[in-house]
């Protein structure tokens, strides 16, 4: 499934290179749901950052396609107690994912244009850490790992390859929204990912299909 992600990137590069293309910068804001109602915990929102380019395909007057390939930061914090109590605990997870958005947008006409637009994306992960510190009855403790991945193939629904505790699944897929304001020169947009995928490798069920990526990024672009 590596193979195939890869070429689909090689393909979405390719894609981008023969239209007109938006060099893009910007700030997350991630978070992981925390029911099965999709409900996310406010207060334990991690900053992270994104980079990447997209494409501009003209598909009919004020209607436009919009590819990309991007290197983006997801995750969430947790936490218990506060740091002077005898017993606290703090954790960060901070996956990074290649991602790849496809994305329909409406524009209006003139210089100055607003745009909104949706679509899939499709990601796959290649990196990141756990962080984990705190205390216990007044002993400090701290960790860093490198977050473990499983390498599970999508389109094998009954079985999940490298499952296990504590991993997480490699491919990650949901939608997008986007907004913003392209000028001549440059685009300010604000994206919206809404995750469809769990997280935790193992086995699906309506008991532990909780956690999933949702992510706020605010994006400056520069036309290239």
């Amino acid at each position: 499934m590596k193979t195939k992600m890869i070429a689909v990137a090689v393909l979405t590069c390719t894609s981008i290179a023969s239209q007109s293309q938006t060099l893009r910068a910007g700030v997350n804001f991630a978070n992981v749901t925390i029911s099965s109602d999709g409900d996310i915990d406010e207060n334990k929102t991690l900053t992270s950052f994104q980079v990447g380019f997209n494409g501009n395909l003209k598909l009919a007057p004020f209607f436009f396609f919009q590819p990309g390939i991007i290197l983006t930061g997801k995750g969430s914090k947790t936490s218990s107690g506060e740091t002077t109590d005898p017993t606290y605990y703090r954790a960060t997870t901070n996956p990074y994912y290649i991602e790849i958005p496809a994305n329909f947008v409406l524009k209006s006409p003139g210089p100055i244009k607003f745009f909104a637009g949706a679509g899939p994306y499709l990601a796959i992960g290649i990196g990141g850490k756990n962080k984990v510190d705190g205390k216990l009855l007044g002993t400090s403790f701290s960790s860093e790992k490198n977050i473990e991945w499983s390498n599970d193939d999508p389109a094998t629904l009954d079985y999940e390859e490298g499952a296990g505790y504590g991993i997480l699944k490699r491919f990650d897929y949901g939608l997008n929204g986007t907004a913003g304001i392209e000028l001549p020169n440059s685009v300010i947009a604000l994206h919206y990912g809404f995750g469809l995928a769990k997280l935790q490798s193992g086995s699906s069920s309506s008991s532990d299909d909780r956690n999933k990526h949702r992510v706020i990024s605010l994006t400056l672009g520069i036309k290239l």
